[in-house]
């Protein structure tokens, strides 16, 4: 793994929707994470603000950390996406902002790749590295492998998280996929069962000496909600919080780089396949060097990177475990092995296949081959004294003989598959003399019989 950083964006300025005023965040870092050997590279954006509203804090992890707007708007703005975005450096100048108002842009590029693309103030944030479609020059090429909703972690230091209600803490916990503003799904599985499918409660006792912490996971978010009293929780060096920006973080990030892996494991395959000609040789090769390339990459991940076991502390793991399952990381796991294993066992058929006909081939000259090697061999090969005579008339003997010899081994081999199956006939003692010799001569002019 090797991770860039970049120090020249300070702010982060959103106007969630139009009217509103403007809200401004502080950058703790910008991240870009390469993963070796797997060609993925994963964005990790974290920042923090103080003194928001409950709601507003809602709304900013439904409506932010969206690639993409997934539709529009009446007004023309984006669909679920906040009205406004822009980065700031340190003198609070405007780096970039986004354009999900744009609707031209996205559709035009849509209709022309069968791709999406991204906003621009998320394209800035990667430069160098350009979208694979894109007609913007660059040196590095990505393509998104999932949909538009980015994962999401949330840490709120909550003022009194005893007092809030089972509707809050719901909406807490399915901030990123409930809208705010419409009513509760009270009869939707996710909600009735919300804290049997989403909760860890290791560390919410619900009582006035505490802890009162609470983990909430959804697979695509991990929320934590504690109380602002609790110094421990707010510690940024030995607390909750520094547990939050490094082992959940890693825990969160494994998951997510678990399911990412597969999923281009997959398009890989799914892109093998399309492209593969089995009329054409080269696309056929081509074929195969991808599935076997792919296939060792496979192996080496699941030796490097695919494990279960993540901490020794049971609550990490509780976390570990539990975002997993409901990335469907295990069940994703077997798909794709089975699909490369499928791949695989298509390749060594097709080699056995091969193998078998060179073998077919091969036994039918040998045949041919051990008639005149008998034949010979009782005349001891001096019916023709070669060995006398000029140098030129033995030369010219040797090449004529070599000739002959070479034109008879290809015209075997160009009738070994009818040679093949004359031997078959010949062998079959059901079959008449005259059969057999109508198989002969199928196999010597390819006619039918």
């Amino acid at each position: 793994m090797h991770v860039f950083r970049r120090k020249d964006i300070a702010q982060l300025r959103l106007t969630l929707r139009e009217g509103q005023a403007p809200i401004e965040l502080q950058i703790v870092h910008i991240d870009l994470y390469f993963f070796h050997d797997l060609d993925l590279v994963q964005l990790n954006v974290e920042v923090r603000a103080t003194d928001l509203p409950l709601d507003t804090a809602r709304d900013i992890l439904y409506r932010f950390g969206r690639a993409y707007p997934s539709g529009w708007e009446e007004g023309g703005d984006g669909l679920h996406n906040v009205h406004l975005a822009e980065w700031l450096d340190t003198n609070g100048q405007v780096v970039a902002r986004s354009d999900t108002a744009r609707r031209d842009k996205y559709l035009r590029f849509v209709c022309e790749h069968r791709a999406p693309c991204i906003s621009e103030h998320w394209a800035c944030l990667l430069r160098p590295l350009v979208l694979a479609h894109s007609d913007e020059p660059g040196d590095l090429r990505y393509r998104l492998i999932e949909y538009h909703r980015m994962p999401v972690m949330a840490y709120l230091n909550v003022d009194q998280p005893r007092s809030l209600s089972r509707e809050q803490w719901v909406r807490i916990g399915l901030a990123t996929v409930l809208h705010p503003d419409e009513a509760l799904p009270v009869n939707e599985p996710t909600v009735l069962e919300f804290e049997r499918r989403y909760c860890q409660d290791r560390f919410w006792t619900n009582t006035q000496a505490g802890p009162n912490t609470r983990f909430m996971c959804t697979g695509n978010a991990l929320t934590v909600v504690g109380d602002s009293a609790s110094a421990f929780f707010s510690c940024p060096e030995r607390g909750v919080l520094a547990q939050f920006r490094h082992q959940y973080f890693l825990v969160f990030l494994i998951a997510h780089l678990h399911r990412a892996s597969l999923l281009v494991f997959s398009d890989v395959l799914v892109d093998a396949v399309n492209d593969l000609d089995i009329r054409n040789d080269g696309s056929v090769r081509r074929f195969k060097r991808r599935i076997r390339a792919n296939f060792e990459t496979f192996l080496r991940f699941t030796h490097r990177y695919w494990f279960h076991e993540l901490s020794e502390r049971s609550h990490v793991q509780a976390i570990f475990h539990l975002c997993s399952n409901h990335l469907r990381n295990g069940a994703l796991y077997n798909e794709v092995r089975d699909e490369i294993r499928e791949m695989s066992h298509y390749l060594d058929s097709d080699s056995q296949r091969r193998q078998t006909n060179t073998v077919v081939r091969l036994t039918v000259i040998t045949i041919l081959g051990l008639m005149a090697t008998v034949t010979t061999g009782y005349f001891g090969m001096n019916i023709i004294p070669f060995g006398e005579g000029s140098i030129s008339n033995r030369l010219l003997h040797g090449v004529l003989a070599t000739s002959a010899f070479v034109a008879l081994v290809l015209f075997a081999i160009s009738r070994s598959k009818r040679l093949s199956d004359f031997l078959e006939d010949l062998s079959d003692e059901k079959l008449s003399f005259i059969g057999k010799c109508k198989a002969f001569w199928v196999a010597m002019t390819g006619k039918a019989r």
